[in-house]
């Protein structure tokens, strides 16, 4: 049956491997279920536990209607969640509403979520008719190559700064302050328990990584999640021996009962169109614009770079099934609007899936599964510590680097939009950003270089999209 549907021995896997490697994404993936709620509703300060609950539940939800469709329709082991960033961005609009239209958070939120159906919407009719195809193919091959590698530092970046320290906005700051102490002297000791946490947090880090790197050497296909579920193990008992807390007391008392009311009431097909025209019909339009954009390269950039990682490109850089595949990020991304959440969308943490052996559907699948399942075992998935995740993500941070090589050094033309990617991704943390940024540059020095001819008509059109975004809508 499994074979039949994801044909397993064709791409050289297996059912272990698969379902090993979907546990591996949902690991280093498994953050954005507590951390989208609380992003999309201010922390708890904004709006009511109800509607805290309701994201949260669509989280889920909405997460594992686009991987569904991945798995069994584009056959790719593909994970996809509400996108970092994207999230902000939704969570800075909704408060924009409520200042503009005095709205409750509630009613700004449901004004939101209409955005989100009308993006879902247009991705779906742009996959069907071909066209986010076709802006895939205008992608110049060297830009293409260089997506991957980028992807590989912003994952380093977010494995090193924010997803291995503590809150949203810590980007370095365990590392900094631990590599700025080892430099004072390891005799202070005025940090007290703060320091305590910050060593155990990069010790953690750093167990986790060379586990992975010490079991994948050694050829175990299960390095990536072994190596977690090593770290981890480090982390809860660290805790315990030297911070004296219980890193289990999160479990005690916990809910395992789904609060499938509070989405009801809150989220669940609560579209509030008339609160949305009351920021203008031109600044609806432009919010939506600007979500398909940032969206669509974002997506855009996932899939290639990840899947040039696991050699599911053809010689001319181009991925079978891409159309599929673009169809369950508009499939997930309307369900999350339905329910109650921002854009859903290709998340780059596949990647630790694809490189502990994920090559199909299946691997979406399971992962999709479990997502589904945090509707009532969430409280067990919050106990991995983001340290332990952080070690994944820098050794495929790392793996996806080595992609460069396959870069024409020769070639200034495909040298520097490469080296602006690799340099604006981690920076900006959007991959549809910087993929704008290499294309505009690509553009410009063919233009200049009495090239213009090898430049397609649809690289120009993007290009100029891009230039507007950058330079004319806030």
């Amino acid at each position: 049956m499994l074979e039949k549907l994801f044909h397993l021995k064709e791409n050289k896997t297996n059912v272990k491997t698969e379902i090993i490697a979907g546990l591996t994404t949902f690991m280093t993936m498994a953050y954005i279920i507590a951390l989208n709620p609380n992003l999309l509703t201010g922390f708890g300060y904004n709006g009511t536990p109800a509607l805290w609950n309701a994201v949260f539940l669509s989280t889920c939800i909405a997460s594992a209607v686009g991987m569904f469709v991945m798995a069994f329709l584009a056959n790719k082991p593909f994970a996809m969640a509400p996108g970092m960033g994207l999230n902000s961005f939704f969570a800075v609009v909704v408060a924009n509403i409520v200042s503009i239209t005095g709205l409750s958070y509630v009613e700004s939120f449901q004004a939101g979520l209409c955005i989100i159906l009308v993006e879902g919407i247009v991705f779906l009719a742009l996959s069907v008719l071909n066209v986010r195809e076709k802006i895939v193919d205008a992608i110049p091959l060297g830009v293409r190559l260089g997506i991957a590698p980028a992807i590989g530092l912003m994952l380093m970046n977010i494995g090193l700064g924010s997803n291995a320290g503590v809150g949203a906005n810590s980007q370095f700051y365990v590392m900094r302050d631990f590599f700025g102490s080892l430099t004072a002297g390891l005799a202070s000791t005025n940090m007290g328990e703060d320091y305590s946490a910050m060593v155990l947090t990069v010790v953690t880090m750093f167990v986790g990584l060379f586990a992975i790197v010490i079991l994948a050497q050694k050829g175990v296909k299960a390095a990536v999640i072994l190596g977690m579920l090593a770290a981890s193990v480090i982390y809860w008992a660290g805790q315990a021996i030297f911070l004296h807390t219980n890193p289990f007391a999160s479990l005690q008392g916990a809910s395992f009962v789904p609060a499938f009311g509070d989405m009801v009431s809150t989220t669940l097909f609560k579209f509030n169109f008339k609160g949305l025209m009351e920021i203008g019909w031109f600044t609806a339009i432009t919010l939506v614009i600007t979500f398909c954009i940032i969206d669509m390269f974002d997506t855009i950039g996932t899939l290639v770079g990840t899947a040039s990682r696991a050699g599911m490109l053809d010689k001319n850089g181009k991925m079978p099934k891409m159309k599929e595949a673009l169809l369950a990020d508009a499939v997930g991304t309307v369900a999350g609007s339905l329910t109650g959440t921002s854009t859903v969308t290709t998340f780059v943490e596949s990647a630790s899936g694809v490189e502990a052996g994920g090559r199909t559907g299946l691997t979406a699948l399971t992962t999709g599964i479990v997502f589904l399942a945090c509707v009532f075992i969430a409280p067990v998935a919050a106990i991995i510590p983001a340290a332990a995740t952080s070690a994944a993500l820098i050794y495929v941070g790392v793996l996806m680097i080595t992609g460069l090589k396959n870069i024409n050094f020769g070639d200034i033309a495909q040298v520097l939009p490469v080296a602006i990617m690799l340099i604006s991704m981690p920076i900006s943390g959007s991959i549809g950003h910087a993929i704008g940024l290499g294309l505009i540059s690509y553009t410009v020095i063919k233009v200049f270089t009495g090239k213009a001819k090898d430049v397609s008509a649809l690289t120009y059109v993007i290009s100029a999209i891009f230039l507007v975004k950058f330079f004319l809508v806030v």
